[in-house]
Order: structure tokens, then sequence, then C-alpha cells
């Protein structure tokens, strides 16, 4: 009977899980199919854009070379009141170059926007080379305004050409972009930089064109960007890569990360970051977008290491028309991913630098990078990594005593415990009415091991998120390690081992020695003081087998993270084994605790809250037991 019972249930799981496979499969499926008409129907609008795009150029350029009746009637024709602005000195191309302490921007006279922007003082994958780090550089950047002519034309400004003024503004350089339909009719893009900021103003406005365009339909603003690779590690970069946003009045969010393709729409937008690893491209609006339409593909090929691009964002903002014009205040940030410099904003930027959710973040924010922050303004980056190690771990040393104090009780009384288990083994509630009972009279919690160890896991994720996200170790090298934000290879392989890469990093090796010899050093306490639970599984041999794998695990997992963070987590372990050492010979001395505990059962001890619960709970379940034992 039991047998029947036995296949019954097999086979009602084997049909659950069949169907979520099969639900999983259509799901996937319809997904796919979906994907191929957006890619259909993005093509065929790509197309048609094209195209269009080509007849302006073929119009303007025909214009260039005869100037004659013809040809500005055959620019009329494509451009409408527009035709204007190709028959101005700028059509012939240009462009217009803006420089501060930070930042070097070029703007195009063919389109109006930025063509080329170099952050000035960084360098890709390594202080030593000659790039500078260039956000925009090659055409992978689109920034374009689709608008619709009251005669039915849509014109794209990539396609036509702005007139430039660059002027001052006290020490600010300020560029007017204007296209023409006329010499007092124009659309304008308004760029002012700042000395030393990375962040400019930015404003798109209109002038006398509520005859000329169609006021029915909403212009759209399209960003596009497919962010260059900049660090030594593409993978790790990539992962940190991502599209964030600010919406509905302060709220923030990020498309994912790890997906081939992720889209939403989104409403009342007031910042798009196109984030990088260590760099972003920001979009600030003064007036929200009403509604915003974001997509992020991963063009990251795992088996291609030598990739150009990371990610591809885009974003499609449709603008609203106030009285019959365009105006829009905006910001343009370019510049480091850095928590200090997007905090001092005050636009809630520094919620794009990822620290983590919650409490995780708090700390964060509020405990490790401003003592991170005090201890490397006056120290090299890799002492103060250490530095800040030992503080982190002195902090922490009360809760790795409290820890071991209570897994040293434990190991004393197991030889108590066990004798309970033989003795009411044909009796387990007894048992364990009895075993609750020797501990509140020894003074022994079981539950004081686990609140330590809770207590720990904010702190480690934490400082998970926090040294990824530190900027300050970019490319500041300590040791054999050239820059601490990145892998510190020290040999490189002629070939790849999957999920460990083609090189080996010594600080990884290093934590994972640190971390072995720890679990080494705790896993027999643990063994001793966790008593053999009847049904459960042998933990001691489960223990056994995780000496080996969990630095396996991390030798694997941290070879191409950031050798700062495997330098923490060297030192920690490090520290930590010499804090267990000293505490297990010198401060807890198992002979004066079990003396301890021997006199507390002597004494009548309340029991707490706790045990009381448990105590009840107990109770009662053996007298329903007792009920349905007479029933």
């Amino acid at each position: 009977m039991e047998e029947k019972k036995i296949d019954r249930n097999s086979i009602i799981g084997f049909v659950i899980i069949a169907a979520l496979l099969i639900w999983m499969m259509f799901n996937n499926i319809g997904k796919e199919k979906e994907a191929i008409v957006k890619d259909n129907e993005k093509a065929q609008q790509e197309q048609v854009t094209t195209t269009q795009s080509k007849q302006v150029e073929s119009a303007i350029a025909a214009h260039q070379s005869t100037a004659d009746s013809l040809a500005l009637t055959k620019l009329k024709a494509s451009l409408g009141a527009f035709a204007y602005s190709a028959t101005l000195p700028a059509a012939q191309g240009g462009v217009t170059e803006l420089k501060n302490d930070v930042l070097t921007l070029v703007v195009d006279n063919k389109g109006g926007a930025i063509k080329d922007i170099k952050i000035n003082n960084f360098k890709r994958f390594n202080k030593h080379s000659d790039e500078i780090v260039e956000l925009i550089k090659d055409n992978n950047s689109k920034f374009n305004l689709e608008f619709q002519t009251a005669d039915s034309r849509i014109l794209n400004t990539r396609d036509l050409y702005f007139e430039p003024q660059l002027s001052k503004e006290g020490e600010n350089q300020v560029l007017t972009m204007r296209l023409k339909s006329s010499d007092n009719q124009f659309l304008e893009y308004r760029y002012v930089l700042k000395p030393g900021e990375y962040m400019m103003d930015f404003a798109i406005r209109t002038q006398g064109l509520n005859q000329v365009v169609d006021l029915s339909k909403k212009p759209n603003l399209q960003w596009e960007i497919k962010t260059y690779r900049n660090e030594m590690s593409v993978s790790y970069e990539n992962r940190y890569t991502q599209l964030a946003y600010e919406y509905e009045g302060g709220k923030d969010n990020h498309l994912s990360p790890t997906s081939k393709s992720d889209d939403k729409t989104v409403k009342d937008v007031t910042y798009i970051a196109f984030k990088q690893h260590f760099f972003t491209s920001i979009l600030l609006t003064r007036t929200p977008f009403s509604t915003v339409e974001l997509n992020s593909q991963n063009l990251v090929n795992d088996e291609k290491i030598d990739t150009v691009f990371t990610k591809h964002f885009a974003a499609k903002l449709p603008l609203d028309y106030k009285n019959g014009e365009l105006n829009y205040d905006m910001n343009l940030y370019y510049g480091p991913t850095d928590y200090k410099i997007l905090k001092s904003y005050e636009r809630n930027l520094d919620e794009i630098v990822p620290l983590g959710w919650g409490i995780f973040g708090w700390i964060n924010r509020y405990l490790f990078i401003p003592a991170f922050g005090l201890l490397s303004s006056f120290l090299p980056h890799g002492i103060a990594i250490i530095i800040f190690t030992i503080l982190v771990r002195l902090f922490m040393s009360p809760i790795t005593y409290k820890s071991y104090l209570s897994q040293a009780k434990m190991k004393v009384i197991r030889p108590e415990v066990n004798e309970l288990n033989e003795k009411f083994k044909n009796d387990p509630m007894k048992k364990q009415q009895e075993t609750m009972k020797l501990y509140s009279k020894a003074g022994v919690n079981p539950m004081a091991g686990c609140i330590p160890a809770l207590l720990q896991i904010p702190i480690f994720y934490s400082l998970f998120q926090f040294f990824p996200s530190a900027f300050d170790l970019r490319q500041k090298s300590f040791l054999w390690a050239d820059d601490l934000s990145s892998f510190d290879a020290v040999v490189h392989l002629p070939f790849t081992i999957p999920f460990y890469g083609n090189h080996i990093s010594l600080f990884p090796i290093l934590a994972s020695i640190a971390i072995f010899f720890y679990m080494k050093m705790t896993t027999g306490d643990q063994q001793m003081s966790a008593p053999q639970q009847e049904g459960m599984p042998d933990m001691s041999k489960i223990m056994k087998v995780m000496i080996y794998i969990s630095p396996i695990m991390m030798l694997f997992f941290f070879n191409n993270y950031a050798s700062g963070l495997s330098l923490y987590y060297f030192i920690s372990n490090s520290i930590t084994i010499g804090i267990m050492y000293v505490i297990k010979n010198h401060i807890v001395n198992e002979n004066k605790l079990k003396n301890k505990m021997d006199e507390n059962k002597k004494t009548d001890r309340p029991q707490s809250k706790f045990q009381k619960k448990m105590q009840q709970m107990m109770e009662q379940a053996q007298e329903q037991q007792k009920i349905k034992g007479k029933k």
C-alpha cells in the first residue's frame, strides 16, 4: 500500500513538473514570437527612416553642388519650410568644440548633437594606456528629434543642419545650435559648459514654429548609445552596466543588466542614466517626460573576449508642446559613476550607484563610504583597504566572540544531550522537553549562535556591493595588482577555463587559502556543538565536504572580480583566524565553562521568554498527541 502511495505521489509530481516545463516552453515560444514581431517592426521603421534620410541628403547635396532653382525646389519638396536651413553656410558642415578641465566635447552642425566627448583625466583599460575615455565617438551615439510639420512631413534633426553660435556668460561657455525655417523661426539646442563640471545645462526650445509644425503630433526625442568597453574585464564591466532611471517624483529603478534584451515603458521620468561600470551618461529634465520607452540590449558575447561594446541603450521620449512651442530645461552629465560626485548635485543621482537596497545601502552610504573615504584621503588605497578591513573585523569581534561562546557551550553540553537522545529515543516530544529543560538549567540558549551569524549578513552583503562600486579604486595599484577595481592577473593563459577565465589572479588564491584554514579551524567546533537530529542529514559530513568546496567556489567566483574585494576577504579571513585563535586559547576555557554550567544547574534559573514559549508549544503538542492516541 505504501509503495502504491509513493508511486502515485511520484506520478503526480512528474505531471506537475511536466506541466510546468510545457508552460515554460510555450511561454518562451510566445516571447520569442513577440520579440521577432518587434524586431521586424523595428527593421521596417528603420528602413523607412533610412530612405527618408537618403532623400534629404540627396536634396541638400544637389542644392550645395548646383544652387539653382531646380535644386531649391527639390530641397523644399523634401524639407518644406526647413529648406531654409540647408541654404545657410552651416549646411556645409563643421563642428564646434567646448572644453573645460574635465570634459572635451565636439558638437556637429549636422543634427546639432554631441559627436564626440572625452573624459579628460581618465584612461581606458589601465593607467599606462594612451587612450582617453571617450563616451561618444565614431557614431556610437544618436540624439535625434523626430517631428511632423504642418504639411505632413516627418523630419529628423539628425539629417538637418544647425547654425552654431558660441559665446560666454561669465566663465561659462554657451553654444547655441539653431535649426532655422527662417531668420526668426527655429528649433534651438542650447549647451552651457561650466568650469570644472561634468554636468552641463541643456535646453530644447522653439521660437515661432507654431504654424510650421503639427502641434497635434508629439515630437519624439530619441537618445541611443552603444557603450564602449573601458575596463580590463569585459564580463565584470558588463555585469555593472545598466540603464537606470528616476520616475514618479523620486522613485528609481533599472533595466536588467544580465538579460539579453529588456524593455519597459515608464511614466513621469525625470532622468535616464546610461550607466557603465565606472562612467555614466545621464539626461535630466526639470519637466518630467510623460511616457518613456526604454530598451537595453546586451552586446557581449562571452566567447569573444576582445569585444568593443558592452550594451546598447535606447530611450524614446515624447515631448509636449506648451502654447504652441517646446520649452524643456534639461541637463546632461558625462562623467564618472562616482558616488560623491553624483550625490553633490542633489538630484538623487547617487541612486545610480548600486550600493544595495534597504539596510545594505544604508550601511554603505553612512558607514563604509565615509570611513573608506577618510582612510584613502591620506593612505594608499591598498593600505586603506587593509586598515578598513581591520576596523570592520574589530567592530565585528564582539559578535564573533558571542558566536564562538555559544558554540563552546553547546559543545560542552553535548554529551548530556546525547544521553537524553538515547534515553527518550522512542518519545521525541519528551526528548525535546527534557533537552529544553537542560538548556534552561545550564544557561544555554541554542539560538544564541544563530543571531550573531545573522547580524554579520548585512555587513557581508554591503561590502560585496561596496567594493565593485568604489570608483576611487579604479586604476589604483597595490603590490602586484595594477588596478584594485579589476582582477590582479599574475599569469595569462593561452586558453580559457569555463567559469574561471583566461588568467590566474593571486588575491583570490590567497583568500581561498585563508577561508580553507578558517573553516578547518571552526568546522570541528560546529560539528561538536550541533547534535545529530533524528530524521535530519548528518551535518558533520556536509561540513567536511564544504571545507573543500567553499574555497574552490571562491577561487572560481572571484578570479574575475575586483582585486580590492579579494584583498579584503583575504585580510578579513586572516584576521578572523587570529581572533578565533585568541578567543579559543586565551579567553574561553571549556573547563571553566563546564564548571559554571554545572553551578547553574544547582540554582533555579528563570526561563527566558523564548524558552517559555517553546515549553508551552511542546506541552500543547504533547497534549494533542495524547488526545489523538485516545481517539
